[in-house]
């Protein structure tokens, strides 16, 4: 499994670890990852999102010798000729470009390629998968679609509320992906997406990033590798092989304050209804970091998937949607 693992573009759909330690960014290096979603943004505005990027900036150039930015298809595959991690700039939420959809190319040209509608709750553009009343796209929400359409940012649609989701699943006019979900019906949370979303996503010819993160796991924080293999299995016979990658969701070094702030109501107010998470968080036994990422070819070798199938899960199916929305 290692040639298959070795030979195959790696992209991880969302990484959001703490980035100001050395494991998290050398674990990736050390697991062999071709390119991840990194998460630079939640719940930041203009300026707040405008520093992480400036920050990121000095990090790569400080790792430069195992990371880089990539902002196209041919980057990643720069970065797996050199042997080195690719990093895209991505947000969890649109707020960082607060009322002006001008910031959208703004920071476009500044490398961000993926953005999240929404994180969790409300804001300018639509609604979120916590919030109490989902009444679709905003006309703020319309423009900046066609907008990210327009500059080839891929639209991630995990955190997002049902009707959010499927209205810009519509609207879109090239692909859209859920990063790092689960199905609903696999694991009955309120950040998994619906039968209804999954297969829209995919019709429109977008990816899942199936996760291994816990709460969306039947076995929760007692997970293994093989709960994230069922959950992939799951996704698979769902939308099809062509349409399933790999979203981690790791949060290597992240601290408990860290995870209060983004559990909260808009990165602000305390919500105890989600205090259910341990001090400290891992990933299911098997593959807790991204080094033993590898170990998922394994996995799915062992349940019967080809060599050709497994590296679409790996990367394939996510580089063939960046390559049709980066363009």
């Amino acid at each position: 499994m290692t040639d298959i693992y070795e030979n195959s573009i790696v992209i991880d759909g969302l990484n959001t670890s703490n980035w100001d330690s050395d494991s998290a960014l050398e674990g990736i290096y050390a697991g062999r990852v071709t390119a991840i979603n990194a998460t630079i943004a939640i719940f930041e505005k203009f300026h707040e999102a405008m520093d992480n990027i400036a920050g990121w900036h000095k990090r790569l150039a400080r790792n430069s010798d195992t990371l880089m930015q990539v902002t196209s298809v041919d980057d990643i595959h720069e970065a797996k000729r050199t042997g080195k991690s690719g990093v895209v700039f991505g947000w969890q939420n649109a707020s960082p470009i607060e009322n002006n959809l001008d910031h959208l190319e703004t920071f476009h040209k500044l490398g961000v390629k993926i953005i999240q509608i929404t994180y969790n709750e409300r804001n300018l553009l639509g609604n979120g998968c916590y919030e109490r009343v989902d009444d679709g796209l905003s006309n703020f929400g319309v423009d900046a679609v066609k907008e990210m359409n327009r500059l080839g940012i891929l639209i991630d649609l995990s955190h997002v509320g049902e009707r959010t989701t499927l209205e810009t699943a519509e609207l879109s006019d090239k692909p859209v992906a859920a990063t790092h979900a689960n199905a609903k019906s696999f694991v009955d949370h309120p950040r998994n997406k619906t039968d209804d979303a999954i297969k829209l996503i995919a019709e429109k010819g977008g990816v899942i990033g199936a996760t291994c993160w816990p709460p969306f796991l039947p076995n929760k924080f007692d997970s293994t590798l093989r709960d994230f293999g069922d959950a992939i299995d799951d996704m698979v016979e769902r939308i099809g092989i062509d349409h399933v990658g790999i979203g981690t969701d790791y949060t290597i070094d992240q601290s408990k304050e860290w995870f209060d702030l983004i559990l909260s109501q808009q990165g602000t107010k305390f919500n105890p209804r989600r205090n259910t998470y341990p001090d400290t968080v891992t990933h299911p036994v098997g593959i807790e970091t991204p080094e033993k990422l590898p170990a998922v070819a394994e996995e799915l070798s062992g349940r019967g998937y080809s060599p050709e199938d497994i590296s679409k899960v790996l990367g394939g199916n996510f580089m063939r949607v960046f390559g049709e929305v980066w363009g």
